[in-house]
């Protein structure tokens, strides 16, 4: 349990030295939800464990450390980050549906005050990331951004597109996934076709944002960064204090 909790505080305040030096902090906590599920039916300290099956990868969700609301989705094996070249593979929509259906942890953290469609996913690149495993981050989307993204509607399409205004400060590449294509859609593998991407992808990273209500086609809206750094968090309300102000309105 000791170890357990000491995980959890690095996972939350790792950085400089002591975050290269625990970066499979991570790992250490999924791996005690994992003996938990298997030896006493529980998750805990995960919220949920899907151990797999031949249909799919297995993966486990996680309350964020001194978080309200925030969630992470985590597969059960080990993939280090969004440029594994596992995600590439047409298993890898597992995590992504995970993290959709996932949602819920976040509007019961604050009671339903809030709809499914107001949380948004994150993912870290290398170089902005704390830990070794890939973890999905979910939790609610800035008002400010969801105003912004419903503002360029038009602009998403089934192909990357420079977004022509900066989201919090930083330029993203942006396509939609469609309604009717949520199910068979994997998000990582469509970051190979960015414009000039590289086969390595330790530089980008990843957010999914609910299409806005002007969008009556539904689906969700897909944003890619390329750079030094990794700004997707910044799209994220980290209380949802801001989205449950902006739907009480």
């Amino acid at each position: 349990m000791r170890m357990i909790l000491l995980s959890l505080a690095l996972i939350g305040g790792a950085s400089g030295a002591r975050a290269a030096i625990h970066r499979e902090a991570l790992w250490v906590v999924l791996q005690s939800c994992i003996v938990a599920h298997k030896t006493a039916g529980i998750p805990f300290p995960c919220l949920a464990v899907n151990l797999g099956t031949d249909a799919g990868p297995g993966y486990a969700v996680l309350r964020a450390p001194f978080s309200a609301t925030r969630v992470l989705v985590i597969p059960v094996e080990k993939v280090e980050g969004i440029e594994s070249p596992i995600l590439q593979q047409a298993d890898a929509r597992t995590y992504w549906r995970a993290a959709l259906d996932a949602r819920h942890f976040v509007t019961d953290a604050v009671g339903g005050r809030i709809a499914l469609s107001e949380v948004a996913l994150a993912v870290n690149s290398s170089v902005g990331r704390s830990q070794d495993q890939l973890h999905i981050h979910l939790d609610c989307v800035k008002p400010s951004v969801r105003f912004a993204l419903q503002r360029r509607a038009a602009a998403f399409t089934a192909r990357w597109t420079p977004i022509t205004v900066a989201l919090e400060g930083a330029r993203y590449y942006g396509l939609k996934v469609g309604a009717s294509q949520v199910d068979g859609f994997n998000p990582f593998a469509s970051l190979a076709s960015l414009p000039g991407a590289r086969k390595d992808l330790r530089a980008t990273s990843l957010a999914v944002v609910s299409a806005p209500s002007n969008d009556l086609s539904g689906g969700f809206y897909v944003l890619a960064y390329r750079g030094r750094r990794s700004p997707v968090e910044k799209l994220l309300d980290p209380s949802c204090s801001e989205a449950s102000r902006s739907a009480a309105r």
